[in-house]
């Protein structure tokens, strides 16, 4: 068990030196098994964190991301954190001004995460694979921006559906409707 443990830590240390040693605009930590973003990872990147462009974390085990991992990675454009234990998003995601592309797929999110709502530069959010029955359609038919929303396989209710249809000017992701059993 440590042995495996080390070797994870290890391959997240490679992937992060990797980066910061040919000043890459993308960090991959998908698939390493992290619980929490690693603190010791805002020191070793402070000398290329503006330059981060994309970051995945797909496929780990987070439970929240900080607000100190937005404010650090502030230049982000793509953010991809499919398959996690997310259930929300810190205010401070409000602040990525660059951000154009979230995923959110495969978390654990009851709502849709109002914070990004605010985020005018979003082009296109994936929140497939969650737990959403309510939308703030009003609020997203405003973003500006927005060309896509996912919302496959989560259980949105069919009011939701006939109401956020004709006010969003952007592509709506949702799977078929189950039919109603008959009595």
């Amino acid at each position: 068990m440590q042995k495996r443990m080390g070797e994870a830590v290890a391959r997240v240390a490679r992937k992060v030196n990797d980066t910061v040693e040919n000043k890459a605009d993308s960090l991959d930590l998908a698939n390493c098994k992290l619980m929490t973003f690693p603190v010791g990872i805002y020191k070793a990147m402070r000398s290329v964190t503006e330059g981060i462009h994309r970051i995945s974390l797909a496929n780990n085990e987070l439970k929240s991301i900080t607000s100190r991992f937005v404010t650090t990675f502030s230049q982000l454009r793509e953010l991809n954190l499919a398959g996690n234990y997310l259930h929300r998003l810190p205010e401070e995601i409000t602040s990525l001004l660059h951000l154009r592309a979230i995923n959110l797929s495969r978390n654990r999110f009851r709502r849709f995460p109002e914070p990004l709502a605010t985020v005018t530069s979003l082009e296109t959010i994936d929140l497939e694979e969650n737990e959403i029955a309510e939308v703030p359609s009003e609020k997203l038919a405003s973003m500006a921006s927005l060309r896509s929303l996912n919302l496959r396989d989560n259980p949105v209710s069919p009011e939701v559906r006939l109401l956020v249809r004709p006010l969003v000017p952007f592509d709506l992701l949702l799977s078929p409707e189950k039919p109603v059993p008959e009595a």
